[in-house]
């Protein structure tokens, strides 16, 4: 065990962190454009900008990168938006009844 204690698992934890963080924005985009449509890019924006500016100022450098890899997805999620977007025209996802802008 005490071969246990000598390791360092922070880097497999934020790789988990990393691929649940993808898994959560995936359901968050599809929701987004759902209720939104595309104009919520703005958003994901605004988040990437917070998240990027906490991570540049935050000491730690495990939080700091846990920071930047939720910037960046915010940054992706902008594409994924307008992607989005074309998956509802094509009928791979359900179109909202309630919006007219597809």
């Amino acid at each position: 065990m005490d071969f246990l204690s000598e390791l360092q698992f922070s880097g497999l934890l934020l790789g988990l962190l990393t691929f649940l963080t993808i898994g959560v924005f995936h359901p968050i985009v599809i929701k987004a454009e759902y209720y939104f449509g595309v104009k919520c890019w703005w958003a994901f924006l605004l988040a990437a900008i917070v998240f990027g500016i906490i991570s540049v100022s935050v000491s730690s450098l495990f939080i700091s990168s846990l920071l930047g890899v939720l910037a960046f997805s915010c940054l992706w999620s902008i594409i994924e938006v307008f992607e989005q977007r074309n998956r509802v025209r094509k009928g791979w996802f359900p179109k909202n009844p309630k919006r007219t802008d597809y």
